[in-house]
């Protein structure tokens, strides 16, 4: 493939919907399943994953949390006992009512079915969120002021049953994190919510090189039974919104239903407050949109199942044995080196394959970095190097030892040009809106961008708005957010729809 044509047909403009799903192709990082609506995640795919799930839980860890794991199943009368929460998922909900198969017989046709029997006698939903099932361990745990808090955290699979899926945003099933406290005072479960706001915020943007708008979702986008729902909001390629992580407070409204309730300090029975906060494998989905382009996948370094690939370029049997001993060789140097306390990923790639062809399955995987070693390096005492956030073509030519005392600045100058390039993109589609006509007009495109606007609607009025223009608004940022010059600067102080005054800021987007 030559380096003035693309590997992905086709195009972010041409069809971003069908080029996000030919990258997760090409990139060889998942595949449809036979069971609909879900997904097989392949090594390279589950590799990103897994790098994702052992920093997010060194992050958890340090904030004084714990793992531990709850039962799949959950018996419907919990979810009964919550009925705005159930109410919320209800739809989405996929129910076991028999627990045994018997194979029968069809005379006619010869073949032998399985036909459940067994019913049982309550149903059983398969979690599509654990507060009810945790929240009834913590029933059991907590009799005094003195056993709080519980600071929980379960890594686990959810099923909610999606009709339009899409590989890493919308699947049926899907990995996560559910991590789930209990709290003397509303103050302690306040403060609980917003410290995992931001690890969720600082680590798409250090890990993943995504720049989020932190704050908070209206009373329309909480959580269900939630009294607060704290978001970190991305924009894609096209513009879009993802909800890439949240943080709820959920006050007592759990705790009350299912009585998780201690003597207090001042001997009194009391109901704790209790939060819950995740994010799970959109976040893959949100990097895919928010960094690759028309050549593939393109990975931040901290979450690249391997950062630096090497590939021996020796058409000579002759000069094949040097060269991989020489490529073997770099590679045992390069991971003696560490960056963000890691020794480096690197790989070998020995396969007996065309040159080319590896080196465009390399690019399409979105490895940060890729070294050509060939006679004429070793003769010259140089390697040739190639980053994926630099055009294709473009390489630079460096000694071994220079490369090795530099490959771990270069993999923070990768994740430093990536964060830089999605936040000018960013900023560049937030656009200020101080009037309803320009509200309208906005959403005439196809792909406009954000909203920003002042907002002292009713939910009643946000609604509206919403079902017309198929928009949401995605959160109310918090006051500590420095939105882009150029927004701010054009923004008024009265409601685009009521003309109050007004000190609230939302963001308005199309989503996924």
């Amino acid at each position: 493939m030559s380096a003035d044509k693309n590997a992905i047909s086709p195009t972010r403009a041409q069809d971003f919907p069908e080029w996000y799903q030919q990258v997760i192709r090409a990139a060889d990082l998942a595949e449809n399943s036979e069971t609909r609506g879900c997904m097989v995640i392949k090594p390279w795919g589950y590799g990103i994953w897994e790098l994702i799930q052992r920093q997010l839980d060194v992050r958890f860890k340090e904030t004084g949390h714990q793992n531990a794991y709850f039962p799949l199943l959950i018996p419907l009368s919990y979810l009964e006992k919550e009925a705005e929460h159930a109410e919320g998922f209800a739809t989405e909900c996929a129910v076991v009512t028999h627990h045994r198969l018997e194979a029968v017989k069809d005379e006619a046709t010869g073949k032998t079915r399985m036909i459940p029997t067994g019913e049982l006698a309550e149903p059983y939903v398969i979690r599509p969120t654990s507060e009810t099932i945790i929240g009834a361990a913590f029933a059991r745990w907590v009799e005094s002021y003195r056993d709080l808090p519980l600071l929980i955290n379960q890594w686990a699979n959810v099923m909610r049953w999606e009709m339009r899926p899409r590989m890493f945003l919308r699947t049926a099933e899907f990995l996560w994190q559910e991590g789930h406290t209990a709290h003397e005072t509303a103050a302690e479960a306040l403060d609980e919510t917003r410290l995992m706001h931001g690890v969720y915020e600082e680590f798409l943007r250090d890990h993943l090189a995504i720049p989020v708008i932190p704050g908070e979702k209206t009373e329309n986008e909480r959580f269900p039974g939630a009294d607060m729902t704290l978001t970190v909001e991305a924009m894609v390629q096209d513009k879009k919104a993802i909800q890439a992580g949240t943080s709820h407070y959920l006050g007592q409204n759990f705790s009350k239903a299912q009585n998780i309730s201690f003597t207090g300090r001042d001997g009194t029975l009391q109901h704790a407050h209790t939060t819950s906060w995740g994010v799970s494998t959109r976040m893959i989905g949100t990097l895919i949109m928010a960094h690759s382009d028309d050549d593939g996948l393109v990975l931040p370094p901290r979450v690249a199942t391997q950062q630096i690939v090497i590939l021996p370029v020796s058409p000579k049997e002759e000069t094949r044995e040097a060269v991989f001993a020489a490529c073997q060789d770099l590679a045992a140097s390069l991971r003696k080196q560490f960056s963000h306390g890691d020794a480096l990923r690197v790989h070998v790639d020995a396969r007996d394959l065309n040159g080319g062809v590896k080196k465009w399955e390399w690019i399409k995987k979105g490895v940060p970095i890729r070294i050509e070693i060939g006679p004429r390096d070793l003769e010259s005492g140089k390697v040739c190097v190639q980053r994926r956030d630099q055009p294709i073509a473009q390489k630079e030519f460096m000694t071994r030892e220079e490369f090795v005392a530099s490959a771990a600045a270069t993999l923070d100058e990768i994740h430093g040009n990536l964060l830089a390039r999605a936040r000018e993109f960013r900023d560049a589609n937030i656009t200020a809106c101080s009037s309803i006509e320009a509200f309208h007009a906005h959403w005439a495109g196809e792909n406009p961008g954000w909203l920003c606007t002042p907002w002292a609607g009713t939910a009643e009025e946000e609604e509206q708005l919403s079902k017309q223009h198929k928009i949401t608004i995605r959160c109310l940022p918090l006051d500590r957010v420095e939105l882009p010059a150029h927004v701010t600067d054009a923004l008024g102080s009265k409601c685009i729809l009521t003309g109050k005054e007004t000190s609230v800021r939302a963001i308005w987007g199309r989503s996924y």
